[in-house]
């Protein structure tokens, strides 16, 4: 049940960042290309293992003072790392288009991606 949730969430999320990505308008272009690095984000999370967690399968409460044993049963932590590098460099990169968009609204007065491309 979970995996047909969460590819429901991925096909949403794609489908919406794409809709916004087709937009005319800069702004909703940038917030589509977010939604669409997010939805790519939950696709890799997705596909790194997503089990319900119990206090045995947390190493960090099993084994505490003694030696850890990896149960079976655990995310590999790899993807996760991976992903919250990814969201923390998509954010800046967010940022920065944000902060590009404003510019080219400052120099051009619009942000209607037809009418910039037709001014060059």
């Amino acid at each position: 049940m979970t995996a047909v949730v969460l590819a429901a969430v991925i096909g949403a999320l794609f489908a919406l960042g794409t809709f916004l990505l087709l937009r005319r308008d800069l702004i909703r272009v940038v917030w589509g290309l977010a939604i669409i690095s997010q939805a790519a984000n939950v696709y890799l999370l997705a596909m790194g293992g997503i089990t319900e967690g119990t206090a045995e399968t947390v190493p960090v409460l099993e084994g505490h003072g003694h030696e850890v044993h990896v149960p079976v049963g655990v995310a590999d932590p790899l993807v996760q790392a991976l992903v919250l590098t990814a969201i923390v460099i998509g954010f800046g990169m967010t940022a920065f288009a944000l902060v590009l968009s404003y510019r080219v609204y400052e120099e051009h007065d619009t942000l209607d991606v037809s009418e910039l491309g037709d001014r060059e």
